[in-house]
Formats: C-alpha cells, sequence, structure tokens
C-alpha cells in the first residue's frame, strides 16, 4: 500500500488541529492558506509539464541516449514527461501494471520504460544497429 496517500493528508489535519489549539479561526486560516498555496503550485506544475508536452509528437525525445543516461530508479511518470517534453507511447495495455511506455528519437534509438504505480523500475536502451561499409571496390546496395 502506499503510505504516501494516507501520509500526507494526517499531517495536513495535524497542521491544521495545531493551528486550531494555537490560534483558533486565524491558524486554521492560515494553515489553510499555506496548504491550498502548496496544492496550487503542484497543479500548476503539472499543467505547465502538460502544456509542454503537447506541443511534441508522441513518443519523441531529442536524444534517447541522453535520456537513458538520466534516469533514475523511484523517478515519477510526471519527472520523466518532464525531462522529455513529449508523452511516451504507450505500449502496454491501458490500465494495466506494469506501464511500458516508449520515446524514440531521430535516428531511431528508443528508450522502454516500465513503471508500477507511477514509479521507474526499470528501462532498457535500444540501438539500431550500424550498417555494415561496403568494402573496397564494391558498389554500395541499392535502396
Amino acid at each position: 500500500m502506499n503510505l504516501q496517500k494516507i501520509f500526507v493528508p494526517v499531517v495536513c489535519l495535524l497542521l491544521l488541529g495545531g493551528a486550531w489549539r494555537s490560534y483558533g479561526w486565524q491558524g486554521v486560516a492560515l494553515v489553510g492558506g499555506g496548504l491550498m498555496m502548496w496544492v496550487l503550485l503542484h497543479y500548476t506544475r503539472l499543467l505547465t509539464i502538460l502544456k509542454r508536452a503537447a506541443d511534441r509528437p508522441i513518443g519523441f525525445v531529442a536524444s534517447a541516449v541522453m535520456l537513458n543516461a538520466k534516469l533514475r530508479k523511484g523517478m515519477t511518470l510526471m519527472h520523466v514527461i518532464a525531462m522529455t517534453r513529449s508523452l511516451g507511447a504507450l505500449q502496454s495495455p491501458k490500465d494495466e501494471q506494469p506501464e511500458f511506455y516508449r520515446w524514440t528519437d531521430g535516428g531511431d534509438s528508443q528508450v522502454t520504460c516500465e513503471f508500477r504505480g507511477g514509479k521507474l523500475v526499470g528501462w532498457t536502451l535500444l540501438r539500431p544497429s550500424p550498417e555494415p561499409d561496403p568494402a573496397p571496390g564494391e558498389a554500395p546496395p541499392a535502396p
């Protein structure tokens, strides 16, 4: 079970209760205003990330190799979307765990990320194999 889903509301209630005990309604108004500002800051950040991602093609990243180097276990899907500035192309069935998202760059390198409960648990980098150079005196293959 995700402890954060319980911990954050309990801390908020404790803060509101402590404010009530210490300063009455004025304390509740002050702490409530601070909590509302915190929620609005997170909401604004979420909308900014999604607005930037909406301007790019789904599943596209400037460099899959650089994305691979920046990824760390435990990152949230929102953090990865903020890094890539693009929504990932969903590779797994919708609303099933684990979720797999893929980002591809212009050179056909791909990073496939695995998320469980919105947290990054693993990823793989797939790079296309380079075409062999023709031997001297041989004609290059026809397209």
